[in-house]
């Protein structure tokens, strides 16, 4: 089960599925839009289509927008589906492959000239799952109006897996990679049309998303005009670079692989027609491909460089070094131990390690520059535990080897806190107001994951969850949940975290080239930091960015 899927804490079943004359309503056009209220008097309107479905000959093709709905009335009551993917991936949730749109939740008794500001969520699930109905935002929006600055909340469905992001020749020829990315412009570009119809104002939405969700982000920060769509941006645990970005040519043999799962397209892998095949299997077929095309794959379905005229069309260190990418305020930052979660245990020897370090450097392809970049990682992260992740747990190894520590920290560098670093440092060198933090809250009963990756989403919603390490002390939740929801929804009304409302809390200092600082995120000490931990390797990885794939 993939970490989305421990994620999913609150049912549709919150949610009254009947339309009655009593329910909040809004106006697109001539349609008048039912929707219902759920928990702490917060209203929902669930399962608008931003663009048609993508089924038939339409799939495998980038979205077709809409912004208008058919007949005097919509039923908006229930959650719209989340797309195809593994059947253990969003458990309880209803999913199909007409699934591209949206759910909105708001403040009760909001009217539409309201102009609140606007937050839209993207979810994460390594682009291979995630559905919009995993994130009930009822007590994040009903505390957005308590501490006095309200605010509207939309999530989306966008397609993921081989749906989404195909990879290959074919798909670069036919212009059909990142469709997922251009899944998630359809939906800001709803969100600029019918927003206002809902109480939001459209010149103030901030896009914030976690893991795969803030990676999307971070892309669509390169070449895809995002100005027009928002004015403030937070990423949780990812930015550009945090998935390795290869070429759709390096996908060719998973998709090749994934054709070959599929009797009826298998011989389509060499004719540069396999999508007209693929839009006559059932949608089923291709998932149950798609997932066992990438268990033993080291390219997954994922967004790739795209070129001249695309969303990703070079290595982000190129464009980002460049000043080729929007400047649009923004919060960044990643959880202490962003690795642990993504290291096999069976990592145990050095050979391992090294065949690990090799697989995080898939742009190096000459052997002993490969060796020399290896060799140079292993002294830069030593043989010593108290060094390794979870980080400051001393000679605890929790009965792994020494070597999965060591790997650990690497991962969380190269493809987290690093590359958070990176992107902060250029963008506030190129003027871009930016905030950064470090999350390092503790969770009962972790082990050997530590503060892992997603850990901070349940206090950004304010939903206490059991999740995968947890839950947190109710003592330390209580306590940091709602400094974190505040700093994120002050920023979202003001673009600053230091609006003076919500609970007292420490003075979120601005990430500067003079000042390269963060707040670190903890139950019993919210206070400022030097952005310096792990200062040479963090800058080896990203003097030598390209070698790994950023």
């Amino acid at each position: 089960m993939t970490p989305a899927a421990w994620l999913f804490w609150l049912s549709v079943s919150v949610l009254s599925h009947n339309p009655q004359s009593s329910n909040p309503t809004a106006r697109i056009g001539k349609t008048v839009v039912i929707g219902t209220t759920g928990p702490d008097t917060v209203e929902f309107f669930g399962g608008l289509p931003f663009a048609q479905p993508p089924i038939g000959n339409l799939r495998f093709r980038a979205p077709v927008p809409l912004t208008t709905l058919n007949g005097s009335t919509f039923n908006a009551t229930n959650w719209g589906a989340g797309c195809p993917q593994g059947a253990d991936d969003s458990p309880g949730v209803l999913l199909a492959e007409d699934c591209l749109n949206l759910n909105i939740f708001r403040p009760a008794g909001t009217k539409p000239d309201a102009k609140l500001p606007v937050i839209v969520w993207i979810y994460g699930g390594d682009f291979r799952s995630g559905a919009a109905a995993s994130y009930n935002a009822s007590a994040l929006v009903n505390y957005s109006a308590t501490r006095g600055s309200p605010v509207i909340y939309v999530n989306f469905n966008y397609r993921v897996g081989s749906l989404g992001f195909p990879t290959g020749l074919e798909a670069g020829t036919k212009k059909a990679l990142n469709l997922g990315l251009r899944d998630q412009i359809a939906a800001l570009s709803w969100v600029q049309a019918n927003i206002q119809a809902f109480g939001g104002d459209k010149a103030k939405v901030t896009l914030f998303g976690e893991s795969a969700g803030a990676i999307a982000i971070a892309d669509l920060f390169l070449n895809s005009d995002l100005e027009k769509y928002i004015r403030g941006a937070i990423f949780e645990s990812g930015t550009m670079g945090t998935n390795r970005l290869l070429l759709p040519s390096d996908g060719q043999d998973l998709w090749t692989f994934f054709l070959s799962m599929i009797p009826q397209c298998a011989n389509t892998s060499t004719t540069d027609n396999s999508f007209e095949c693929l839009r006559s299997v059932p949608v089923d077929e291709i998932v149950n491909a798609q997932e066992a095309a990438v268990a033993g794959a080291v390219v997954g379905w994922t967004p790739v460089i795209d070129g001249h005229g695309g969303f990703i069309p070079e290595l982000p260190s190129k464009l980002v070094a460049e000043g080729r990418f929007s400047r649009i305020p923004f919060i960044s930052g990643t959880n202490l131990d962003e690795g642990t979660l993504f290291v096999d245990p069976s990592v145990n020897t050095t050979n391992a390690l090294r065949s690990y370090i090799a697989s995080q450097l898939p742009g190096i392809s000459d052997p002993v520059q490969l060796n020399s970049t290896i060799n140079r990682m292993l002294e830069l992260y030593p043989d010593i535990p108290s060094l390794g992740s979870p980080f400051g747990t001393g000679n605890d190894t929790f009965g792994l080897s020494n070597e999965w520590k060591r790997a650990a920290a690497i991962s969380c560098d190269v493809n987290f806190a690093g590359v958070r670093r990176g992107f902060t440092q250029f963008a506030s060198k190129y003027g871009v107001k930016t905030y950064a933090y470090l999350f390092t809250d503790p969770q009962l009963n972790s082990g050997f994951l530590g503060i892992p990756h997603a850990t901070e989403l349940s206090y950004v919603y304010g939903v206490p969850i059991v999740d995968f390490v947890g839950p947190a002390s109710p003592e330390a939740f209580e306590a940091l949940s709602p400094v974190i929801m505040d700093y994120w929804l002050s920023f979202a009304s003001a673009l600053d975290p230091n609006d003076g409302k919500g609970v007292e809390r420490a003075n979120w200092e601005q990430f500067t080239p003079a000042r390269q600082a963060l707040i670190q995120l903890h139950s019993n000490n919210v206070t400022m930091i030097p952005d310096d931990f792990r200062v040479d390797p963090i800058a080896f990885i990203n003097t030598n960015s390209p070698a790994f794939g950023h």
